[in-house]
């Protein structure tokens, strides 16, 4: 299991995204009202709007606060600018590689806020294409391995496509081409098989690798783009290392 995904799962288990239930509301209905514009606002044949209706539920967010992100992406409520999907890219100090994706009404506000925090942090902006070669675009599934029959899973997801499944005492990540990911999402849900975390991921080619201190400095950037309310994700290419995931867990 990476040092990323190891940080994803303290910061669910130390219930950040409650501490800040508001602002993680309007990004799920954000990220509900584009995958619905995309691909329509029936739930069982648009698999990326289930999927993120499943992650409004699993925080309680409110029946009408969905439905009102649904009508609003198919077109049938009208408030509110439109919702554009972006793709940033960047550097933060130490020259550790980020793309951050986001979903914004105001575009001009978004990159300078993100230019803002990097700057600060002894970063900068990239010009497109610069930082992205560094990585690659996959679809990814964290399942809780609990309770989980691993031979089970991994033959799903060969079958449903996937090249990479890993697995450690605590969870079974899947990783496969971006054009795999609604049929292992159909397969896993027929199986009766739930998945903590499924989405597109962009995974480092190679991490870097730095001294804990600078570490934790760069993970406290990647904490500001991410408290950002049009920042859906950050991914690096930082090797997150056992030392500092233990400073992060304590703090």
């Amino acid at each position: 299991m990476s040092g990323h995904s190891k940080w994803s799962t303290i910061k669910r288990k130390k219930g950040a995204a409650d501490a800040k239930r508001g602002q993680l509301f309007t990004r799920l209905a954000r990220e509900i009202a584009i995958t619905a514009r995309e691909g329509g606002g029936d739930l069982d044949s648009n698999f990326k709007l289930r999927l993120s209706v499943d992650r409004a539920r699993k925080v309680n967010m409110p029946k009408d606060n969905i439905e009102r992100a649904i009508k609003r992406g198919t077109g049938e409520d009208k408030s509110g600018g439109e919702i554009e999907r972006m793709t940033y890219e960047g550097y933060a100090s130490n020259g550790i590689a980020v793309m951050i994706d986001c979903l914004t009404e105001n575009r001009n506000r978004t990159v300078a806020e993100i230019r803002h925090i990097l700057t600060h942090g002894g970063g900068n902006m990239a010009e497109v294409g610069s930082v992205s070669w560094q990585f690659r675009h996959v679809a990814y599934f964290a399942i809780d391995a609990a309770g989980k029959d691993f031979d089970k899973i991994f033959e799903l997801a060969v079958e449903g496509g996937a090249d990479d499944i890993t697995s450690d005492e605590e969870t079974i990540e899947i990783f496969a081409p971006v054009e795999a990911f609604k049929t292992l999402s159909d397969q896993l849900k027929s199986a009766g098989i739930e998945a903590e975390e499924a989405d597109l991921q962009y995974l480092p080619n190679q991490e870097i690798s730095l001294e804990t201190d600078k570490t934790l400095k760069i993970m406290r950037i990647i904490e500001e783009l991410e408290e950002l309310d049009d920042v859906q994700s950050v991914f690096s290419n930082l090797n997150i290392s056992e030392n500092a995931l233990k400073e992060l867990e304590v703090a």
